[in-house]
């Protein structure tokens, strides 16, 4: 059954996200000295700067479309794949990605009945055993 509060719970989650990767994606497409400053502490040439910033972007985009968003959660679990290994790389932690990556999933697992079914969260009790 497709509760509406769990659906509307999901999207809230989806949607409070979604800033978060919108800012990042325009600091990148405009170039700011932060994210500049950022790429040289992670060792990373300047020129992906942009393209990063189109694919965050873009990934966002698939995501926040109703349509298109198990797709869009793949893909930003793709993206963020590539953040953590980058992290992991020099040493730093990890957390803030893999947090994302969880409120990304729990968003559009709860948004979407059909994922619910493939991937079911079943509670087990003493009787169960």
């Amino acid at each position: 059954m497709k509760s509406p509060k769990i659906v509307w719970i999901g999207r809230i989650i989806s949607i409070l996200i979604a800033p978060l990767f919108a800012m990042s994606a325009v600091m990148k497409l405009i170039v700011h000295p932060e994210v500049v400053k950022g790429m040289e502490h992670l060792q990373l040439p300047q020129t992906l700067i942009r393209p990063l910033g189109v694919l965050e972007l873009f990934c966002l985009v698939v995501y926040l479309i109703p349509q298109t968003a198990v797709l869009g959660a793949i893909l930003l679990t793709g993206y963020l794949g590539g953040a953590i290994l980058t992290h992991v790389r020099i040493g730093e932690p990890i957390y803030t990605h893999i947090g994302l990556g969880i409120v990304i999933w729990l968003g559009i697992w709860l948004r979407e009945l059909r994922l619910r079914q493939i991937l079911p969260v079943r509670l087990t009790s003493s009787s169960d055993k």
